[in-house]
């Protein structure tokens, strides 16, 4: 049987960085509609995930298992950031460009506080579009 692999070290490995011994590298099959599809290495997953293709509790197995676990759990797939927390950062303190702090994306952060959310029209995008899962973390990778 095998296990969900384990989560990656904070900040994630990123799409393109090298592949660490504990990532899995696949291939993976994916459940569509109690239908498998595949094989996917873990790139073309990533691709999926961007897409909107994939979500985060889509299930998943590997090729060398029988089990299928939820898309999420495969490190560096999804964002280790929670959207919730995104969404809530943005409307309620989004101007001083603190949900840009928690993603890790500094420089916008400060951009963010010094013109205070662009007069509030940067504000107001920021929060509609986390609210909508249409801006993803510093990596690139869509939120869980």
């Amino acid at each position: 049987m095998t296990q969900p692999p384990v989560p990656p070290p904070p900040g994630g490995y990123g799409y393109g960085a090298p592949t660490p011994s504990m990532q899995p590298s696949g291939p993976f099959y994916v459940s569509v509609l109690g239908q498998e599809q595949g094989p996917y290495d873990f790139n073309t997953l990533g691709q999926m995930a961007q897409a909107g293709q994939i979500k985060g509790d889509s299930q998943v197995r590997a090729a060398d298992g029988q089990q299928y676990f939820a898309a999420r759990d495969i490190p560096g797939l999804f964002s280790e950031k929670e959207w919730l927390t995104v969404v809530l950062l943005s409307w309620l303190v989004g101007s001083l460009g603190v949900d840009r702090f928690y993603l890790g994306q500094t420089g916008l952060g400060i951009l963010k506080l010094v013109t205070c959310g662009g007069c509030y029209i940067w504000w107001l995008y920021d929060a509609i579009m986390f609210t909508l899962r249409k801006q993803h973390d510093v990596d690139g990778r869509p939120f869980r």
